[in-house]
Formats: structure tokens, C-alpha cells, sequence
């Protein structure tokens, strides 16, 4: 496998997911989690049609991670 197959499998296997879900991991309100976005505290958005936005699995995993992380520091 090369490299640039093994970047496309991980990659496709990252959910993208709504904000219904990323409210339910993260406990953060809509108006929140857009504060913490401009100021680079929270994973940024992605764009799934002109209309619509969802967040990697991945970058809300590290986020609640870090946090954890922070907490027991």
C-alpha cells in the first residue's frame, strides 16, 4: 500500500459529524461552541454542501481528549 493509499483509508474512515452529536459529546450550546471556533479553541467546521457544516470524529475526539488531559493536570 502506498503512502498517499494509506492517508486516503484513514481519512475515509473519519466520520463527519452534525452538530446534534458534536452538542451531545462536548455538553457546549451552538452559541458556544462558535465562540471557542473564532477563537481557535474548538475544531473549525467543514464544509458538506454550500448549505450544511459537520465536524471531523476525529478533531472532536482530540478536543475532549486535551480536555481531559487539562482537567487531570
Amino acid at each position: 500500500m502506498k503512502k498517499s493509499d494509506t492517508a486516503s483509508a484513514s481519512f475515509s474512515t473519519d466520520r463527519i459529524l452534525r452538530w446534534p452529536e458534536v452538542r451531545e459529546r462536548t455538553g457546549l450550546s451552538r452559541t458556544t461552541a462558535w465562540r471557542e471556533i473564532r477563537a481557535c479553541r474548538f475544531p473549525a467546521s467543514v464544509e458538506i454542501t454550500p448549505h450544511s457544516v459537520g465536524w471531523r470524529e476525529s478533531d472532536i475526539s482530540a478536543w475532549l481528549a486535551a480536555r481531559k488531559t487539562k482537567q487531570a493536570a
